[in-house]
Order: structure tokens, then sequence, then C-alpha cells
């Protein structure tokens, strides 16, 4: 999720911490060859290259050395040296990770930082001494290739996190158990719902016919929406010639992270972006300004190459959907595009039970394309629709498209972490690159404006965010199982099969547990399977023709008439009740 650490105190708290780990770590494990340490979003992690493998007691014992040197009430010292001799103290100490950091330095003073006896290539801050240092713990240790890249060495990772107050740390801790609790890798193996297997490749999902049913349970939602409110569904195909990402840029900004191959002596790519293919169609005709604004809308599948070291389930993958819209419209239609674009993301938000929201607004990177002028257009055309929606936002500085800048929507979970959803871009670049023109009310040729956006984003960023939102327990409407029916014995099979027939007429989505084994049992592995209802069938059900309905954690049961069941049911799915 990235979030950038807003805390400047904080932050050097934390960088200074992990010195303070590394000092430890070269204490109790001679001979480990330090990496990098960082301050992180939740804490701060270092990476060494030790000569074994670190364990659980381990960790412990790190802390046990960790809370010595606070007490030690050590001073962080910077020093400035030269380049060269700050190449002969790690060559001296073998500490090959730093010198290769060296050599990416330009000439000139080099600053250590030291504190006792351990000393480290910094550019600080740091806290005036570690006693400084009060409410700390170690959480984990992890492999990570240095520099994020397969290519290098695998080292371990040891993440930590610290805070000013040992109240800050326990409310962390609590949250990050219940985070443990709700991770969506674990509950996507517990739930069967998806899987990733080597043997097809790192980062591509596989989804198993529970993820898949809720995959499209999130299709059919976002995509009837969109053509509720006038979008037009097209679709592109996944491999185009570069030819057409050089013209739009993506071949210059993007390679790196781009899939190519070669057909005909012609090189290809697969498209990590879909709005080559949006724009193809745009300019396959004259247009009128009376047309606009034209709504494109194609759940499209993209491909990305992330380093290994960063992908994470489903929240960081190399290929994915989005569901993604370019609206093609006046610029004076600008404004009223981005508000009913910021309604769309507040009503989908709501139906699939996120409160609350972040807003960034990215402005210009370094590499892009466009002049300034346009920059400054469309820059402005984005907080004039957050003002006219009295929506806060920050800046987020240099972080936009290469052709635009946008709007960043983080959606909150339960647990109040955020997670990126929406994004609206907005594009005067990719319109001129490829000399797209409308017919004005004047007969003169002009530019449209394009607008990028997608309003869940990644599907499988997404349904990650469901899955851990509601730790698995997903309402009624969502559930890829809706209804465990349990006969109590053999002879009430038929019975149950019955009730399934008449629950799957209403196209819900129902299963009967007729296994061999006790009705206890069944109805717990259904709880541990999380499904919303379980409806027992015994002999008082068969001759009164009723069910025995019981509520996912809830022992309570409630006998009903099939009549009433199905409107029970009903009125939930219909108003999707959270």
């Amino acid at each position: 999720m990235g979030k950038k650490i807003e805390n400047i105190e904080l932050q050097k708290l934390r960088h200074s911490t992990s010195h303070v780990m590394a000092d430890a770590v070269v204490r109790l494990f001679p001979g480990t060859i330090l990496g990098i340490g960082p301050a992180i979003e939740d804490g701060f992690y270092y990476d060494f290259d030790a000569p074994r493998a670190f364990t659980t007691e381990d960790l412990i014992k790190i802390e046990e050395e960790m809370r010595k040197i606070v007490r030690e009430n050590l001073s962080f010292l910077k020093k400035d040296v030269s380049k060269k001799s700050a190449e002969i103290f790690f060559s001296d100490k073998g500490e090959k990770y730093k010198l290769e950091l060296l050599e990416e330095l330009p000439d000139g003073e080099i600053s250590f930082y030291s504190h006792g006896n351990f000393t480290d290539l910094c550019r600080g801050p740091h806290i005036k001494s570690t006693g400084e240092i009060k409410a700390f713990k170690l959480l984990s240790v992890a492999g990570a290739y240095w520099k994020g890249s397969e290519k290098n060495p695998m080292l371990q990772r040891i993440y930590g996190t610290c805070f000013e107050t040992e109240i800050e740390l326990d409310d962390f801790l609590k949250i990050r158990e219940e985070a443990e609790k709700r991770d969506h890798r674990k509950l996507g193996k517990e739930l069967d719902l998806f899987s990733f297997n080597d043997i097809m490749g790192a980062g591509f999902v596989l989804y198993h016919p529970k993820g898949a049913i809720l995959r499209q349970i999130v299709v059919n939602y976002i995509t009837s929406k969109h053509l509720e409110k006038g979008y037009e569904l097209i679709s592109s195909p996944h491999i185009l010639k570069s030819d057409i990402w050089i013209k739009s840029g993506h071949y210059s900004y993007y390679k790196e992270n781009m899939y190519t191959l070669n057909i005909d002596e012609q090189e290809f790519a697969v498209k990590p972006m879909n709005c080559p293919g949006h724009i193809l169609v745009y300019a396959s005709k004259m247009r009128s300004y009376k047309e606009f604004p034209l709504r494109y809308f194609e759940l499209g599948t993209v491909y990305r190459y992330e380093k290994s070291g960063v992908l994470h389930g489903l929240l960081r993958v190399r290929g994915f959907t989005q569901d993604d819209a370019h609206i093609f419209c006046l610029i004076s239609q600008v404004e009223s595009e981005i508000s009913g674009v910021i309604d769309f993301v507040k009503e989908t938000l709501n139906v699939f039970g996120f409160r609350g929201f972040e807003v960034e607004l990215s402005t210009r990177p370094a590499k892009s394309i466009g002049d300034d002028k346009a920059w400054e257009m469309a820059t402005n055309a984005l907080i004039n629709a957050m003002k006219a929606k009295n929506l806060p936002y920050e800046i987020n500085e240099g972080d936009g498209a290469f052709y635009g800048p946008k709007i960043d929507i983080k959606i909150k979970d339960a647990i109040g972490r955020s997670w990126q959803c929406a994004t609206i871009q907005c594009d005067f670049a990719l319109p001129e690159r490829f000399n797209l023109t409308y017919v004005d009310s004047d007969g003169v040729e002009r530019r449209p404006v394009m607008l990028h956006r997608v309003i869940l984003g990644s599907l499988e960023r997404f349904i990650g965010a469901l899955i851990e939102h509601y730790g698995g327990n997903f309402p009624l409407w969502l559930a890829p199982v809706q209804v465990k029916i349990v006969p109590i014995g053999e002879s009430h099979v038929s019975y149950a099969d019955s009730l399934k027939d008449l629950l799957k007429s209403k196209g819900w989505r129902v299963e009967v547990d007729s296994r061999d084994e006790k009705m206890q049992k069944k109805i717990r592995d259904a709880e541990m399977l999380k499904i919303p209802y379980v409806i027992v069938a015994g002999n008082k059900e068969m001759e009164n023709g009723n069910v025995s309905l019981r509520r996912r954690k809830d022992s309570s049961v409630s006998v009903l008439t099939k009549e009433e069941l199905v409107a029970r049911l009903s009125s939930e799915i219909e108003e999707k009740l959270l």
C-alpha cells in the first residue's frame, strides 16, 4: 500500500531503531554482511546476509540485545568522509553491499552515522541517542532479494516497528494481530478461493471455483452499473504491435515493466494498459461534439512485470484486470465528468461496505510528456472538481502518470487500513500524440480531452481488500456459497435436495452436505467456511415442510416456512445488507 510516512520525527525514530537492530545482529552473529535498513510506513526493516537463517528465537535474542544498546544511551554521531575513505572503510570490513551502494553515489563527501562501535552508510537524520528509543518490537523475518531483483542474492529481511509510546505500540500490535487473521492469502487457501503456482509463474492468479464466483459477482455488478451510467462496452486485444506503445509514450516510460515478443519479425507487447485500444476505437471515424461525452468501458486484463520481491498475494500481481474506462469530452465537460466519476466511486464503495476513504492529487512527475500549459489545465480541472464536491485531498508531488495528473482514492477497511482503489486521470497529451479530433459546433476540428479512470482499480487487489475487510465473512449477496443445507441423516437427503432445487431456482448459490458425518460436524465445517446460512433438514422439517435456519456465528435457530425463507433471503440479497 506504500503510504508515505508523514511524521518526520517518527521516521527518524524508526530509522534509528533499524540501526540499533543492525548493531545487535552484528554483535550476535559475527560475519553478517549489511544491506539497507530504511523506515517504512508501519515501522522499519534491515536486510542481512547472515551466516545462517534467522529463527523466531533469534528475534527474541536480537530484541534483548537491542534493549541493552538502548540502555547504553549511545549518541548518534554524523561524520562526513571522502568517497575513497568510505570505500576503504567498507572494503576492510567486507561490506560488499555497502560498496555497491557507494558506486551509485556521486563523488564528494559521504555521510556516516555511528553509535558506539557501529557505523553505517547513511544520509540521516537520526535521533540524539539510543536512549530515546522506548517502544519497539521485532515482527518477522522474510527473504528479500538485494535491491528487489531475483538476479541478485537473497538476503534475510527482519521487520520491526517502533512508536513513541508503549500505548501506541500495543494498539498497533492489536491491529496487526487482527490483520493476520484477515490475511487474504491465508483465507484464500482456507476458503479455497485462489492459489499461485510456480509452474505457472510468480504473480499470476489461479482462481478456484469459489474465487471465480466471487470475482464474477463483482464483475457482474460493476459492468451493469457502467451500462446504467451511459458507458459503452468495448474490448481490445491483449497483444499489440510495439509501434502503438512507442506512439503513446509507454515504450519510453514503461518499457522495463512490459512483456515483449516477436511475431513475423515484428515486435509486439502484451498490454500493460488499456488506453491505446480505446484511443483507436475513438479514432476509427470522424467525431462530432454532439457525441460527447463518449464513455468507453472495458474489463481489460493487463500484464506488468513487477519484481518478485514486491509481489504480494492478490495485492501486487503481474496479471490483473481493471474496470477501465476512458471518457472523451469537451473542455467544458471535464469538471462535470470528473464529478460524475467521484459520485460513481462513492456509490460503489458504499455498496461493497467501505465507509471511509482518503484522496490524493498526484502531480507531474519528472519523466512526463506534454507542455506546461496542458498540465496546468489538467491539474486545475481535477482540483476544481474536488472543490465542487467538497472533497478534502492531499498533494502527492510528482506521482502523476507520465501523461497527466491524477486523483487517487484510497478506501479504508474495517480495521482502518488504506487500499488503493479508484483513479481519475486528466489527459491532454495522448489526444495530441494520436492527433485525435472532433468537429465542433462552428465546423472547426478541435482536440478532445481524455479522462482515464477506474472505479475498483485492479479486480485482484479489490478482491484481496474485500476478503480482508470482511475477514472472509462476506455478506449474503457476495458469498460464493450462500446457503449450506445439512441433512441430519441419509433419509433426509432427498428433502435437502428439494430445498436446494427451490433456492437454486431463485438464482442462489446453494450446496447440500450429504457426507456421512454427524450433523454438528457438518455445521462446524460450514462455519469454518464462513457460509452465511445453514439449513438443517431432519424429521420435523420433513413432516412440517419447513426449515430450521441458522445464521453464521449465531447459535439461535429460526424455524421458517419455505415461503418465509425465500422472502428473508430475497430481502437480504436485494438490499445488499452488510
